[in-house]
C-alpha cells in the first residue's frame, strides 16, 4: 500500500506540475488510474484531499483557482516550485538549527525535524549539531491556540480563511473573512496580520480571541501582500509596541511586572500602590485590561475611558 500511495502522489504531482491551466477534481480523477479505481465520489474526495495535503507538506506549492463559473481547479506552477542550489556556511547552518530548536516543544516539531533532514541532504555542514544539548541558549515559543496550525498553513499556501473573532470590547464574536499574511509572536501572544475583506483594510488579530474553527476558502488573494518588514511593523503597532506619548497609571505593589519593565518612571505611593509612567501606543488599553483590578489609569482621559469600556464589555460576558 505504501508503494501504491507513493505512486499516486507522484502521478498527482506530475499532473499538477505539467499543466498550464488549473485542473478540476474531475479532470484529475480521469487522469490518474488510482483515482479511477476509487469506489465512490466520497472515497475519491477523501483520497484526493489527503494526497493534496501530503504534497503540500512535502513542499509542493499547490494553487487553488476558481474560474468564472465557480469551478475550483488546481495547479503547481514550476516557477513557484523551483529552488536554487542551497549553500550554507557553519554560521548560517547554526542559525537554522537554532530556529528549528525553537519549535521542539510546539506542534511544528515534526516539520522542523523534517526540514533539517532536507537541509542535510542539500549540504548542511555535518559538523553542525542543531540539537546539541550544551548550547547556552534554550529557546522556546509556546503555541497553545488551536487556530495557530490552520492559520500557519493558510499563510504558507496563500489561502483565504474565515473565523469567528471576539474583540476585547465586544460581548459576542463576529465572523471575519481574512487573507492571512503572517503570524507574529509579541510578549508571549500570537497575532495574525492580514487583509480583512469585510472592512477592506489591513487588520491584526490576536489568536487567543479566535473562537471555533478556522475554515479555509478557495480563490486567490485580492489585496497585495506587503513585505515582511511592513507586516512586522503593523503587528508591533497593533500589539502596542510603538508608542508616541506617555500614560500615567497606578499599579499594585508586587504586581504587573511586565508593565514595570516598560516603565520610564516609578514612584511609590504607599498603601500597596505605585505610580508608573509608561509608553502609550496603539493597543495599550487592551494590554492594561489583562491586569484587571491591579491597574488604575490616571491619564490621559481617553485611555482611561477605553480601558473602562473594555472592562465593562468583559463584565457583560
Amino acid at each position: 500500500m505504501a508503494i501504491a500511495k507513493a505512486e499516486r502522489l507522484m502521478n498527482l504531482a506530475l499532473c499538477l506540475l505539467g499543466t498550464r491551466r488549473p485542473l478540476s477534481k474531475r479532470e484529475l480523477r480521469e487522469s490518474i488510474e488510482a483515482y479511477l479505481e476509487a469506489g465512490s465520489d466520497d472515497s475519491f474526495n477523501r483520497m484526493f484531499e489527503r494526497d493534496k495535503d501530503d504534497l503540500r507538506e512535502l513542499g509542493l506549492v499547490i494553487e487553488t483557482v476558481e474560474n468564472l463559473d465557480g469551478e475550483v481547479g488546481y495547479l503547481a506552477r514550476r516557477d513557484s516550485n523551483r529552488l536554487p542550489p542551497i549553500t550554507l556556511d557553519a554560521e548560517e547552518a547554526a542559525a537554522l538549527g537554532l530556529a528549528a530548536k525553537v519549535w521542539q516543544q510546539a506542534r511544528l516539531a515534526g516539520a522542523a525535524s523534517g526540514a533539517l533532514q532536507k537541509l542535510r541532504a542539500a549540504g548542511l555542514p555535518e559538523d553542525v549539531d542543531p540539537y546539541e544539548a550544551h548550547g547556552a541558549l534554550e529557546p522556546r515559543i509556546p503555541v497553545h491556540e488551536a487556530a495557530f496550525e490552520p492559520l500557519m498553513l493558510a499563510c504558507r499556501d496563500r489561502r483565504p480563511v474565515v473565523f469567528d473573532y471576539r474583540k476585547a470590547t465586544a460581548a459576542r464574536p463576529e465572523q471575519r473573512h481574512v487573507e492571512p499574511w503572517a503570524l507574529e509572536c509579541w510578549r508571549g501572544h500570537w497575532y495574525l496580520a492580514g487583509w480583512d475583506r469585510d472592512r477592506g483594510a489591513e487588520r491584526v488579530f490576536r489568536l487567543s480571541r479566535i473562537t471555533g474553527k478556522v475554515r479555509s476558502r478557495s480563490g486567490r488573494f485580492t489585496a497585495e501582500i506587503p513585505d515582511v518588514v511592513t507586516v512586522r511593523e503593523t503587528v508591533a503597532s497593533w500589539a502596542g509596541e510603538n508608542a508616541d506619548r506617555s500614560a500615567l497609571i497606578r499599579l499594585r505593589t508586587d504586581a504587573g511586572y511586565p508593565l514595570r519593565a516598560k516603565a520610564t518612571a516609578v514612584r511609590e505611593l504607599g498603601d500597596g500602590w505605585d505610580e508608573l509612567e509608561i509608553p502609550y501606543g496603539h493597543g495599550l488599553d487592551a494590554w492594561l485590561v489583562e491586569f484587571g483590578p491591579d491597574v488604575v489609569v490616571l491619564e490621559p482621559a481617553e485611555l482611561r475611558a477605553d480601558v473602562v469600556d473594555r472592562l465593562r464589555a468583559v463584565a457583560k460576558g
